[in-house]
């Protein structure tokens, strides 16, 4: 960071002018500009003198092929250091962000597809993560829903996780017996997916075969759920950061480990074999894998409460900043640990 230069009211002034006059127009800008829009109440040959001290100081260029200025990193770094210590959001902005987070804080997925980028981000390396494993979801609502012609099943998750189905009434089949199988499917709640497919079925052998078959298609349908796309996978993000590395790393080791990102569970086998209480750095040949691509991985858990719901990370060549690495892995750990946390309460 550059340091912090105290310019004085009027160059502070005009400065600000300049930053946000190219920020909107994104052309140099020149002191006639700056006159005419900033209301400094200075003649545009006062603001043209302090652009020149402001250029001679560092705050701002001069590109050849223009009269006008442009901010250096130096002249954006005095801005950003003098705006009020908490601006004010537009109206639109605040909805956006408000809206957002509602979705997003309901379903842990895709919190987690954002923590995948924002890892990525942070690190310049690829972002990695395991969701939590389906089958081990707590079912927070299971109904049955009569609709006429056709029946929905309808599941939701502790997580977020939403699965549906609509079905076939069977001809024969009575309103009693629909509300039969509602009943039993309450009890349900606060039980894995796979425990409470495994009960449908016990259920399913004790009543008559009308809500019999309910009870089953209800069964079947959070047995095709656990076996989906939103079953046991890893999350990837950020891997053209990879190609940025090919000097630091070989074309054919590059190649390799593209591959075996593609193959999901390859490398949700990876994960699960690094898997661990605290941040993990698996360097190199430490495992067969990670020493087939030369790179390293750094992952951590993440947990509800003490109960471990999947795990996040990122992987990178072995020249890596793992101090850098490590804390950005654990921050985001942490973060998604809470949020967890919360969606289970």
């Amino acid at each position: 960071m550059t340091e912090r230069t105290d310019l004085g009211v009027r160059k502070s002034a005009v400065l600000h002018a300049v930053v946000e006059e190219y920020v909107r127009m994104g052309e140099p800008v020149g002191s006639e500009t700056i006159a005419e829009h900033a209301g400094l109440g200075v003649s545009s040959a006062t603001i043209r003198n302090e652009m020149a001290a402001l250029e001679e100081l560092g705050f701002l260029s001069h590109p050849h092929t223009s009269a006008g200025r442009i901010p250096t990193d130096a002249g954006y770094r005095h801005y950003v250091d003098t705006l009020p210590a908490r601006g004010r959001l537009r109206d639109a902005q605040r909805r956006a962000i408000a809206s957002h987070f509602e979705e997003a804080i309901l379903d842990l997925e895709e919190v987690l597809k954002g923590s995948v980028m924002l890892l990525s981000r942070l690190t310049q390396y690829a972002g990695l993560a395991v969701p939590p494993g389906a089958s081990e979801e707590q079912i927070v609502r299971l109904e049955l829903i009569d609709m006429g012609p056709t029946l929905m099943v309808l599941a939701v998750g502790q997580h977020g996780r939403v699965d549906k189905q609509i079905l076939d009434r069977p001809e024969e089949l009575g309103g009693a017996a629909v509300s039969a199988a509602e009943r039993k499917l309450r009890t349900l709640q606060g039980q894995t997916y796979a425990d409470s497919q495994a009960k449908l079925l016990a259920m399913a052998a004790g009543v008559a075969s009308d809500e019999h078959d309910l009870l089953l298609m209800v069964a079947d349908v959070l047995r095709v759920a656990t076996r989906g796309e939103r079953a046991a996978h890893v999350v990837v993000g950020g891997v053209s950061n990879l190609a940025d590395e090919t000097q630091a790393w070989r074309r054919e080791t590059l190649r390799r480990l593209f591959e075996t990102l593609e193959r999901e569970q390859e490398m949700l086998s990876v994960l699960q074999d690094v898997a661990a209480d605290d941040v993990s750095v698996t360097i190199g040949g430490e495992h067969p894998t990670t020493g087939e691509w030369e790179a390293s991985l750094v992952t951590a858990p993440f947990r509800s409460g003490d109960a471990t719901v999947g795990t996040i990370g990122v992987v990178g060549p072995t020249r890596m900043d793992y101090l850098s690495a490590m804390a950005s892995v654990r921050a985001v750990a942490e973060r998604l640990s809470e949020i967890a946390t919360e969606l289970d309460q």
